[in-house]
């Protein structure tokens, strides 16, 4: 990852099934980050996102811990309303089925996102920067503590019967 993204993150999320889904960032919320206040704009992400560019779905914003990705379609953003909202589509890979475990559980921090801001992209006003346009590098699943409150993950199970998803928790519970 190159040495000038900036990493946010945030702790809203739920889960359960072989998807997840929510909210990478969040529109409007104020987060310290470090000495100074951060919020994100409506519009932060939308050019970055119609250019179409490759974006990584991380476990703590490490590059060797991929989970999907925009170029093969199993990562799904869109800005709405709301904030960024993502859908991954997760892999059958021990990683993965430890995110889902955690998820299920309730035991992850959140979610986070690493960026560049784009030219003319940052509003300060006094201490308070205000994030308008961002090329989007990542977003990532986050183990522990995350910096921006509101965003959200949730697992969508494609196994809609109680046996089956019975029988998934005795799987992952073998691994």
């Amino acid at each position: 990852m190159p040495h000038n993204v900036e990493l946010r993150a945030a702790t809203e999320w739920r889960a359960s099934g072989r998807r997840l889904e929510g909210y990478a960032a969040r529109f409007g919320i104020e987060t310290r980050i470090g000495t100074f206040v951060e919020k994100i704009a409506r519009g932060a992400f939308d050019k970055s996102l119609a250019t179409g560019a490759d974006v990584l779905a991380l476990v703590d914003h490490d590059p060797k811990a991929l989970l999907a990705r925009t170029k093969s379609g199993t990562l799904h953003l869109r800005a709405d309303a709301d904030g960024l909202a993502f859908r991954i589509d997760l892999p059958t890979t021990s990683l993965a089925n430890d995110v889902l475990a955690l998820a299920e559980r309730g035991d992850l921090g959140g979610m986070s996102f690493g960026f560049i801001v784009a030219k003319d992209g940052e509003r300060w006003t006094g201490n308070t920067r205000e994030l308008r346009a961002v090329n989007l590098a990542e977003i990532s699943v986050i183990h522990s503590f995350a910096a921006y409150s509101g965003t959200s993950i949730a697992a969508r199970a494609r196994m809609a019967t109680p046996a089956r998803l019975a029988a998934a928790r005795r799987f992952l519970a073998t691994i």
